[in-house]
């Protein structure tokens, strides 16, 4: 293949927008007229406002700059399902790009394993990972600086429940950072890597009939490759069942795919082999009988019982252990030893009839300090936000955070209430706050209450089922269009969003987009590009998820 038919693949995540404009505006990328490029797919989520904007943009620059598009540009929404997105514009990319290329396709795919099994391993146990994510022994011998590849064994301070009632759990977790040399500002976030569930895990093994505690690698076949194993080893199935593998989360098609071909029976093999087409009824099954039910891993292999991959080949296909990231719900300049989460509990109840645990949250809730006892330790690092207060203090803002949306505001109000104590002088602090019953799940009820009798912040209070009409943040935000204009239309103020990205906050944007074309007496597009400048400036921020 020559110089002029080079195919390049990219993808870029929202976290590289600026990297990938600036990659596609360098000067030493003119001249593009002998680069053939098919290979664009965006991955982003509509319910972002900038959904999958570095993808069009660097498909529109290569154009641009003279590169010959050998297939349209895909779009991966994360809201729906990616992979299905990536394979049914992948099945179509092929073809064209062999035409493009003159490149005959046999169009039949084989089972090729990235990694090879090396087992047992004949390593002295010093040398065996244990659930490290970098570093072997990293955990016994800590040092600073602490990151994701590094991460703080956090001693665990406190843990308390913040509900009062019902059938729901949010927990209130600080964690002492003294001596770690790790800072943190309010609006940042903690990172925190989690465990399995161990029942959970040996489901697995005994599902796999496999000796959990046998020490093993994967090895990449391919020896030029950077990454030599898929996650830290040698180790063992347990550790690694435990510490680097998602086993709870539901299991894309091309894992489907793989596992049809260890089934001995031919319905269960169908079954898998349908689910991982692209076909409209395959989507259909995959949608109901794997993600509506919230099937992971070891559920399909209790439920499909012919299917029985070997253990070795399911570490290669499942996902890496992601760390799980909390908004901080504390403020450094009250409590520099100490770094506040408030996470919710998840867990609910599936279609097939199972109860599914959140990770994270579920192995938090089990743990609790007890006095004169070593206490709980959790792998953490600190990740820096944008989720700034104003600098000058005498700044009016507005806070709209319905349930945990509420915690990094806890952060900023602590702040506030130090300015004050300091003589500082205070811009209005008004908070809108949210959850379902008042004297249920009203977090921090006693502080917010004591706040407000003080003065120091003005809060609006949406208890969602507290009567017949539902009441939500979003309503008393729309009801008090002339506050809101007060604050970022006379004063210059600031507004921050925290919590769900798929309604609440596209809802509160489209209120403020109206108070601004309302009250500003302005045009939509005049008011887009008003809430596009407050955005420019810090003073419109979000800090969501979906």
């Amino acid at each position: 293949m020559n110089e002029s038919e080079v195919v390049t693949r990219m993808s870029f995540v929202g976290k590289s927008r600026m990297l990938g404009r600036w990659w596609c505006t360098s000067k030493s990328l003119a001249g593009l007229s002998r680069l053939a490029h098919a290979q664009v797919f965006g991955l982003g989520n509509k319910t972002y406002e900038h959904y999958n904007e570095v993808g069009i943009y660097v498909d529109r620059r290569l154009e641009e700059l003279g590169a010959h598009r050998v297939y349209t540009l895909g779009l991966g929404d994360d809201d729906a399902n990616i992979e299905d997105d990536f394979i049914t514009w992948k099945d179509k990319f092929w073809p064209a790009v062999c035409e493009f290329f003159g490149i005959e396709s046999t169009g039949e795919e084989e089972m090729i394993r990235q990694y090879k099994l090396l087992e047992p391993c004949d390593v002295p146990m010093d040398r065996i990972y244990s659930g490290e994510i970098a570093r072997l022994h990293s955990f016994k011998n800590q040092r600073p600086p602490y990151d994701s590849k590094n991460p703080y064994l956090a001693p665990m301070k406190v843990n308390r429940e913040l509900h009062k009632g019902g059938d729901r759990s949010c927990l209130h977790v600080e964690f002492n950072i003294e001596g770690s040399k790790m800072r943190y500002d309010a609006g940042d976030h903690l990172a925190m890597f989690p465990v399995n569930n161990t029942d959970l895990v040996n489901r697995l093994g005994e599902l796999s009939g496999m000796d959990l505690d046998q020490i093993f690698s994967l090895i990449n076949t391919d020896t030029d490759s950077s990454k030599k194993h898929p996650f830290p080893c040698p180790t063992s199935y347990r550790t690694a069942l435990t510490h680097y593998l998602e086993i709870t989360a539901i299991p894309r098609t091309h894992v489907l795919k793989e596992l049809a071909e260890y089934c001995s029976d031919e319905a269960d093999k169908e079954k898998l082999r349908l689910m991982s087409s692209t076909s409209v009824e395959g989507k259909a099954l995959y949608s109901t009988w794997v993600a509506g039910a919230s099937r992971n891993i070891v559920h399909i292999l209790e439920d499909l019982p012919s299917c029985k991959p070997p253990l070795d080949h399911l570490c290669e296909l499942l996902p890496r252990l992601q760390p799980r990231y909390y908004s901080i719900s504390s403020s450094p300049k009250l409590h520099p030893n100490t770094v506040h989460i408030t996470a919710v509990v998840v867990q609910y109840k599936t279609s097939s009839g199972r109860t599914n645990d959140g990770v994270a949250t579920s192995w938090l809730s089990k743990m609790r300090p007890v006095e004169g006892e070593d206490s709980p330790v959790v792998p953490i690092y600190i990740r820096k936000s944008q989720f700034r207060l104003p600098v000058r203090s005498q700044i009016p803002i507005i806070m709209i955070g319905p349930g945990t949306g509420f915690a990094p505001f806890r952060g900023f109000i602590q702040e506030r209430h130090l300015a004050r104590q300091e003589d500082k002088q205070l811009g209005d602090t008004i908070l809108y706050f949210g959850c379902r019953h008042k004297d249920q799940d009203f977090l921090y009820r006693e502080e917010l209450e004591e706040y407000t009798s003080s003065g120091l912040i003005k809060m609006h209070s949406a208890f969602s089922r507290d009567q017949e009409q539902k009441i939500y943040v979003t309503h008393l935000l729309e009801q008090n269009a002339d506050e809101l204009w007060n604050v970022i239309g006379l004063n210059n103020g600031h507004v921050y969003i925290c919590g769900d990205a798929r309604s609440m906050a596209l809802d509160v944007r489209n209120i403020v987009l109206k108070v601004i074309k309302e009250k500003g007496q302005m045009s939509e597009a005049e008011a887009a590009q008003y809430l596009k400048k407050m955005e420019s400036q810090k003073r419109y921020s979000a800090d969501v998820w979906s």
